[in-house]
């Protein structure tokens, strides 16, 4: 019996709220590794939404997880922000949003019952605008090659080189779900 349904060695996980705005940030950096890179095979790029508890059937049986999202903590907008490791939980404590209490829970889950990743990374950033829609703001967009950078260097110093694509581009005014 395997330990997951669709766990992978490294597990690249965006969460958000698209309908509101910047509060998709996680996942659209997400798509934009996945347009732009190509990832070995010991890597799975998983778009989780605002799932909660669910999101344990991608996560077990990952040993390293980087989590991208958008975290609104009241702070200043635009500030780019890194947890990792015992920290991750700590900052979860606050259960800011709905997919994040969904995420503390998976990882005390998982903690109990001996699964927990290696080694945990969330990166992120305070969102400019909450509003609904399903683009993100002007200033959000100038964050994602910031973020990106951030991410593809937390997964080098796991050991993952991604190698980048060519021609293809994220829009992301657009719903995530949309292939149009």
């Amino acid at each position: 019996m395997t330990e997951s349904l669709y766990g992978a060695e490294i597990t690249v996980l965006g969460v958000r709220n698209v309908i509101l705005s910047d509060e998709g940030f996680g996942v659209r950096v997400m798509e934009y590794l996945a347009a732009n890179y190509e990832f070995p095979d010991n890597t799975r790029l998983v778009d989780g939404g605002t799932l909660g508890i669910e999101l344990t059937q991608y996560i077990t049986g990952t040993k390293k997880l980087l989590i991208l999202d958008s975290i609104n903590s009241g702070g200043e907008k635009g500030r780019v922000f890194c947890f990792k490791n015992d920290d991750v939980l700590a900052h979860f404590e606050d259960k800011l949003s709905a997919h994040e209490v969904g995420i503390k829970d998976v990882l005390a889950l998982l903690k109990v019952t001996g699964k927990s990743p290696a080694e945990v990374a969330v990166i992120g950033t305070e969102p400019y605008d909450l509003n609904p829609g399903v683009g993100l703001s002007e200033e959000m967009l100038k964050l994602l090659p910031k973020v990106v950078n951030e991410s593809l260097n937390t997964l080098k110093e796991w050991g993952i080189e991604a190698k980048p694509k060519t021609g293809k581009k994220v829009n992301f005014s657009r719903v995530a779900e949309d292939r149009s």
